[in-house]
């Protein structure tokens, strides 16, 4: 088979009401900006009619490939495998739901082809509850303030990823690939489209507040050094406490003061400062060895349908630096 110039990848959950027309607005996109394509359905096992409509979409189109998850796997692990397995000079993910609109596939891949290496769209409002809003904006105020690379704000991982990019972060092994914060970190050049994000075609959206705090903090255990390490500048802080406490008890025993409490506080203090201290040893110990042991497989199988031959089963990419 030759390699399709884009491959777009859709992960879907209980998207009845959206899997049929997803799939025939993006195919009609394509058919216009692409020279050849691949559309890859993964499914995080739904309980509504989605995967019987998946089969019969793959079975009318040549063009799509479908994965059925043998179990839900949650919004950062589901999507990112579909990504992986996908084979195209470009990789495209989007959702199933037309909060990413089809139409924005064109610029995407214009910017792909002047050189971006990455082009994510860019949301320039939210129509969601005050407590979704909230939460988002809190998820992004903690991403900026602790993640080890800042992310796109009203990114959502929506876009364009180029070959040697996907690559590259499927050799990574991430267990719980928070992939948006991954592709700023990849360094590859990057290009942004605000669009301004459209109703949903049918359905409800998946997240609320609670799973887009749990997403937030996925991000932030997955993305960022710096709350692990936050213990050893809070130590330092509550041992200088200690001291001012300890001067504060000589001091006061020299007034006829209460030495003894601050005595006591200063010992507190300390012994604080010290747990502090190995916590974020340990911390910083813990997040060694996560970065060598990242070797869990992000979703398993339970069907695949639509691949050619060669690809029935997932194959493991190795990313290997070209020489300078």
């Amino acid at each position: 088979m030759t390699t399709p110039e884009i491959s777009v990848v859709i992960p879907c959950y209980n998207e009845e009401g959206n899997v049929r027309q997803i799939h025939a607005a993006v195919s009609a996109e394509l058919r216009a900006h692409a020279a050849s394509h691949e559309i890859i359905l993964i499914d995080n096992h739904s309980t509504d009619r989605t995967r019987a409509l998946l089969r019969e979409i793959a079975a009318a189109d040549p063009a799509v490939r479908v994965i059925f998850n043998n179990r839900n796997y949650g919004q950062m692990r589901s999507p990112t495998h579909g990504i992986y397995q996908a084979e195209g000079a470009a990789v495209i993910g989007m959702c199933a739901d037309f909060q990413d609109p089809p139409a924005l596939l064109g610029p995407l891949i214009a910017q792909w082809r002047a050189g971006a290496e990455i082009v994510l769209g860019q949301r320039r409002a939210e129509r969601a509850s005050f407590a979704t809003r909230l939460s988002r904006t809190v998820g992004y105020a903690l991403l900026g303030r602790f993640a080890d690379h800042p992310i796109v704000p009203g990114a959502t991982g929506f876009g364009l990823y180029s070959r040697a990019c996907v690559d590259a972060l499927a050799a990574w092994n991430e267990p719980e690939p928070f992939f948006r914060g991954m592709l700023v970190e990849s360094g590859f050049r990057l290009a942004v489209i605000p669009f301004d994000r459209p109703a949903r075609a049918a359905g409800e959206s998946k997240n609320n507040w609670r799973t887009l705090v749990d997403f937030a903090l996925s991000g932030l255990a997955g993305s960022t050094r710096a709350l692990l390490r936050l213990p050893l500048p809070l130590s330092v802080g509550a041992a200088g406490v200690a001291v001012l406490l300890l001067f504060g008890s000589i001091f006061a025993s020299l007034r006829d003061g209460p030495a003894g409490l601050l005595l006591l506080l200063a010992v507190q203090v300390g012994i604080f400062a010290v747990l502090l201290l190995f916590l974020g040893l340990l911390g910083v110990q813990v997040r060694a060895i996560a970065d060598r042991t990242r070797n869990v497989p992000l979703v398993i199988e339970e069907e695949r349908i639509g691949f050619p031959a060669g690809r029935e089963r997932p194959s493991t990419r190795t990313f290997v630096q070209p020489l300078a």
